[in-house]
């Protein structure tokens, strides 16, 4: 098999790549059956019940489970294009399409000079591993967005910056991709492409229906998920019996309600605020950015974001999967270790969610163990991924630039500065 350059398509990847999907459409389509709750009802039931709202001519106004960008609406309206096949096999056939997507680019990508199939392979391993929760959430059409804007970014800031745009207006974190722009013509193309295009594609939604924004008044009173950081407090406090709060539904996710509930909440929003903080001072900080500086931010800023948030449903983890598969296309990228900590999770959260919810739901041994694991694994990534965006953004030129200024000569400069990031 061969690309239309001409170039041969490496087999494994894409025999793997088949057998994974085989086995994933097969969980998804209920022909297998995966233990705990059917994660496929939420396209079936939730997002079938949206469609039809919204082919009314109106946003879900009273519904506070609809708590997304306007733009969300053309991934629920999307199965219309299958008319053919009942609601819930067109959105997974067009899931699997967005697959396919982010596989394409990644392996094309992989095959140029400089870069490597080691980003396909996170995304061949990545997905399967959230189980059918993978196909039966839109996620994966934001991601395959934000995929194409990055491995487009380095060349085409403007194309990048209207895929951020509109995917901001699908689910909001498609804009962290635009932190890790370079300075000058670069971020001012991607960024202003990226605000009209997110206007253009607001108001168009404003103009096509009313309750366009009404989901920004669905987030009030929202407790702290059972599945988040900070719900690690109130796991661990109802494990030794000294917490009398409840777990109940509320706002579509599975939440902690009661005492203390307001005040973790609002820590999570302080990490998330440190975290933003964070992210403006290395970018004041930053005094290169190379090639894979754009990716690694975003990758970095992500994963701050979803750590750090009081609700990590488990799509949120194809996010992380394919921001990692896009950083490891270049062989320079030092995302490696966070990728593969990434990956590790994304097998871990399939674990909690469905297989054993309903021990997470009861906070005993076995949920309390998995939520640990799991939000560890993001922790530790968050750490090594923001290290090592400093360290070659930020540490590395520093002292390549000390060493240079201290030598008097650019020969000089360059081996002194080699033995200083040695030592």
């Amino acid at each position: 098999m061969t690309y239309a350059s001409g170039r041969r398509l490496p087999a494994a990847p894409v025999a793997v790549w088949l057998a994974s999907r085989a086995v994933l459409l097969l969980y998804t389509f209920r022909v297998v059956f995966v233990p705990g709750p059917d994660v496929t009802t939420d396209v079936s039931v939730i997002y079938h019940n949206w469609y039809l709202v919204l082919q009314q001519g109106t946003f879900p106004l009273d519904d506070v489970t609809w708590q997304y960008p306007p733009a969300a609406a053309a991934a629920i309206l999307s199965p219309a294009l299958l008319p053919f096949l009942e609601y819930a096999h067109a959105f997974f056939v067009l899931a699997l399409l967005c697959d396919i997507a982010v596989f394409g680019l990644l392996m094309y990508t992989g095959g140029r000079p400089g870069k490597s199939y080691a980003g396909a392979w996170v995304w061949i391993v990545g997905l399967p591993l959230l189980g059918p929760t993978s196909y039966a959430r839109y996620d994966v059409m934001v991601t395959a967005i934000a995929v194409a804007a990055l491995l487009a970014g380095v060349r085409h800031p403007r194309v990048m910056g209207t895929l951020a745009g509109v995917g901001a207006l699908l689910k909001v974190w498609p804009v962290l991709l635009l932190v890790g722009t370079g300075r000058g013509p670069v971020t001012r193309r991607s960024w202003t492409a990226a605000a009209l295009s997110g206007v253009a594609v607001l108001l168009g939604c404003v103009a096509a229906a009313p309750g366009a924004l009404a989901f920004l008044g669905f987030q009030r009173d929202r407790g702290t998920e059972v599945e988040s950081l900070g719900a690690l407090v109130f796991h661990v406090l109802r494990f030794f019996g000294s917490w009398e709060g409840e777990v109940r539904l509320n706002y579509g996710s599975v939440e902690f309600l009661g005492p203390y509930v307001p005040l973790v909440s609002r820590g999570a929003l302080a990490l998330t605020v440190l975290a933003f903080g964070w992210l403006v001072l290395w970018r004041l900080r930053a005094r290169e950015f190379g090639k894979t500086t754009l990716c690694d931010a975003a990758f970095a800023a992500v994963l701050l974001f979803t750590t750090t948030s009081r609700v990590i449903s488990p799509q949120y983890m194809l996010w992380l999967v394919g921001l990692a598969s896009v950083c490891l296309v270049w062989r320079a990228s030092r995302m490696r270790s966070a990728a593969v900590l990434v990956v590790a999770a994304t097998g871990v959260t399939l674990l909690e969610f469905p297989i054993w919810f309903s021990h997470v739901v009861q906070s005993d041994a076995l949920g309390l163990t998995l939520l640990l694991a799991r939000n560890g694994l993001l922790v530790a990534a968050s750490l090594l991924a923001c290290r090592e965006l400093w360290r070659q953004t930020v540490t590395e030129p520093a002292l390549r630039e000390a060493a240079y200024l201290g030598s008097g000569g650019p020969g000089e400069g360059q081996r002194a500065g080699s033995a200083l990031l040695r030592s």
